[in-house]
Order: structure tokens, then C-alpha cells, then sequence
């Protein structure tokens, strides 16, 4: 799945934001699953929820999808490593990524809903509440399959999107 030059442009320029903060290029330490680390696997999982989005025939929120999945693993600790914080990580760790991301960024509903919900079906009661969060999940769950089996999903777009050093204009 590719984006055009201009869906490449709108995607960098939703999560730009986020990438101009010390503790989001923390997440670069951390073995997500697999060797892929926490902050590649959220930019993958924001990645492919964007396309889906895009392509989708409905209206849906696309700079939402883009922000809420760039931050929906935002909880800053090695899940691999035993500790009391976090011994039941997959249950805890949405609120965990929330907490990070209503502290150094503004969020919508729907963003934090994307962050909050992405563990459901695990978190039974905390179930995606819009198609939107819905797609977020899926994603999450197909892109932590991929990377634990290692099979390799990296977009080819992958090294543009790792270019990100300043907001883009759309030119026509």
C-alpha cells in the first residue's frame, strides 16, 4: 500500500508534531515485538491505519487515525523487563500511553479513544467506540503479528516518512 506525494505531505505533517519531542524518539529504545522497536512499530501501525483510512469509502478522520496510532504504544518502559508497574503490560499500558500523550500534546476525543481502546478484544470492557478506533486495533493487531513472526511489513514509503524534519507543503 503506497501513499501519493501529497497523502505522504498530510501524514508527516499530522505526526510532526509529535516527533519534535525528546521523549517520543524514547520510544526508539524499546523492542516493541520482535526487533522492531516501540516508536517503528507505532509509525508502521499509524502508517497502514492512515492508508486504510484514506481508501476506505466513507468519511472518516484521517488526521485523527494518523495521530492516535503514532501514539497509541506511548508508555515509555521495556514491557520485556519484570516489574510491578506493568506486570499485566497488554491490560495496562493503553492508560499508560494516554497519560504520556494528554501530557505533552493535545488530544481529541477520538485520539485518545484510538489510544485507549487499541488492546480490545484483551480489554473487554474498553472496546473502540468509532470506526476509526476500530481500525487502529486491526492494524495494531496484524502489524504485532508481522514484526513477533518476523515478517517483514515496513512500507517502502518507510524511509521518507523517517525523513521527517519539518512540516511539508502541499504544491501542486
Amino acid at each position: 500500500m503506497r501513499l501519493s506525494e501529497n497523502e505522504i505531505i498530510n501524514f508527516k505533517n499530522h505526526v510532526y508534531e509529535f516527533l519534535q519531542l525528546e521523549q517520543v524518539h524514547d520510544m526508539k529504545k524499546y523492542i516493541q515485538h520482535g526487533k522492531t522497536t516501540t516508536f517503528t512499530h507505532c509509525m508502521v501501525v499509524a502508517y497502514y491505519s492512515y492508508c486504510i483510512t484514506l481508501r476506505l469509502p466513507m468519511a472518516l478522520d484521517t488526521k485523527s487515525v494518523a495521530r492516535g496510532a503514532f501514539l497509541h504504544d506511548f508508555y515509555l518502559y521495556d514491557w520485556h523487563i519484570p516489574d510491578k508497574s506493568h506486570k499485566l503490560h497488554g491490560f495496562v499500558h493503553p492508560g499508560f500511553a494516554l497519560k504520556n500523550a494528554k501530557k505533552y500534546f493535545m488530544l481529541n476525543s477520538l485520539e485518545e479513544d484510538i489510544i485507549e481502546k487499541h488492546m480490545w478484544p484483551l480489554t473487554i470492557y474498553k472496546y473502540p467506540k468509532s470506526k476509526e478506533s476500530l481500525i487502529v486495533c486491526l492494524v495494531d493487531k496484524f502489524c504485532s503479528l508481522a514484526e513477533t513472526l518476523y515478517i517483514p511489513i515496513l512500507p517502502k514509503d518507510f524511509k521518507r516518512l523517517n525523513q521527517l524534519s519539518s512540516p511539508t507543503k502541499i504544491t501542486n
